[in-house]
């Protein structure tokens, strides 16, 4: 995807754009240069997606979604201010758009994963050095084990993990992203980690 605009060649991102900040690269976007977005969607795009595909599970879905998301960012641009990290709006935008689908969505889907989302997830984890059992978790079986708690969590416990996990999201961008006091987003973050070292007490050391 790139920016939405009437001409026939794409702007090409200016050699400075890696050095900018994503503020800046969204301010440059909102005055008019085009290849600022797509250095932005270059950025971000992997972490939206599998943010959105953690819920809905489904590919030809997720990548609706994150089309929505990144026409939302467009849509918004000229209203755009630095009040937050760019990433912070961004995962904002991405979950009030998968809130909306589950909503009308029919069925909810599984979040059984294939070896590749299995091991995407597992060492997304296991960056997290908060997580402790995580860091212990190399086969499979364990990792098997690691998606089906996640897909056990509440809702909203889900996405304040997935959202750190994923999003790489703070407590206080966490509250941001999904509307909610800093201490209900520290609050569903605790329960979600907790049930998840619960669950996965039998593969720590």
């Amino acid at each position: 995807m790139r920016a939405p605009h009437n001409a026939q060649v794409p702007a090409l991102p200016s050699p400075d754009d890696t050095n900018d900040t994503d503020e800046a690269l969204m301010l440059r976007y909102a005055g008019g240069e085009l290849g600022a977005f797509d250095t932005l969607y270059s950025r971000h795009e992997l972490a939206v997606w599998r943010f959105v595909f953690r819920s809905v599970k489904v590919q030809a879905v997720a990548d609706d979604l994150l089309q929505d998301v990144w026409f939302a960012v467009a849509r918004n641009a000229g209203s755009y201010e630095v009040k937050a990290k760019f990433r912070t709006w961004l995962f904002t935008l991405a979950h009030n758009r998968l809130v909306d689908h589950l909503r009308t969505a029919k069925h909810h889907a599984s979040l059984d994963a294939s070896d590749d989302d299995e091991c995407s997830l597992v060492n997304t984890l296991a960056a997290d050095s908060g997580f402790g059992p995580v860091r212990q978790l190399q086969s499979r079986e364990q990792a098997a084990a690691l998606i089906a708690a996640v897909e056990q969590l509440p809702f909203e416990q889900r996405q304040a993990f997935l959202l750190q996990a994923e999003g790489d999201l703070g407590v206080q961008e966490i509250a941001q992203a999904t509307g909610v006091s800093f201490e209900t987003a520290k609050s569903r973050l605790r329960y979600a980690r907790a049930s998840l070292r619960q669950q996965l007490q039998e593969f720590a050391p």
